[in-house]
């Protein structure tokens, strides 16, 4: 699994990309399904808005959060992620 990690209106720290792969790492557990996935964090004035894009086989999953710091954003994606994954993992069972 690849995750490509980018800042737009803010600078990419190490602290923030670890914090993003050990999360994105943890969802490798549920299934080998994800192939890539693009992170993409901003900063708007008082927000701070993560989004994430997955590559998984036959389709491409995307989900977005938006919290006042940067880690709960993080948090609130990673949740929505892990919810389209098991929704996915569903439909393909059927």
């Amino acid at each position: 699994m690849q995750i490509n990690t980018q800042g737009v209106g803010l600078k990419l720290t190490d602290a923030l990309k670890d914090y993003v792969n050990d999360k994105f790492k943890k969802l490798e557990r549920k299934g080998d399904l994800i192939t890539s996935i693009s992170v993409t964090l901003t900063v708007d004035k008082l927000s701070q808005k993560a989004k994430a894009d997955l590559a998984v086989p036959g389709d491409n999953l995307h989900a977005e959060a938006e919290a006042e710091s940067m880690y709960a954003a993080i948090d609130a994606l990673i949740d929505k992620v892990d919810r389209q994954l098991v929704k996915y993992k569903e439909k393909l069972k059927d």
